[in-house]
């Protein structure tokens, strides 16, 4: 089992898959792989930020009212 993810960290694996990508650095046999992870983490972030997003607003709203 792995580490509990951070936003940071999926950013950070992600643009490393991606410069892999970008340099043709991965063969076939991996590439599968690594874009069902870069999937994976995608939703992560995406998850995260609105989550953020929300925690935010209610912040905001309640020093609002």
């Amino acid at each position: 089992m792995e580490d509990k993810l951070t936003y940071k960290s999926a950013m950070e694996e992600i643009e490393s898959l991606v410069k892999l990508l970008e340099e043709n650095k991965l063969d076939v046999d991996e590439l599968s792989e690594k874009v069902k992870r870069m999937a994976v983490l995608v939703e992560f972030c995406k998850g995260k930020l609105h989550r953020t997003e929300e925690d935010v607003n209610n912040v905001l709203k309640s020093i609002t009212e």
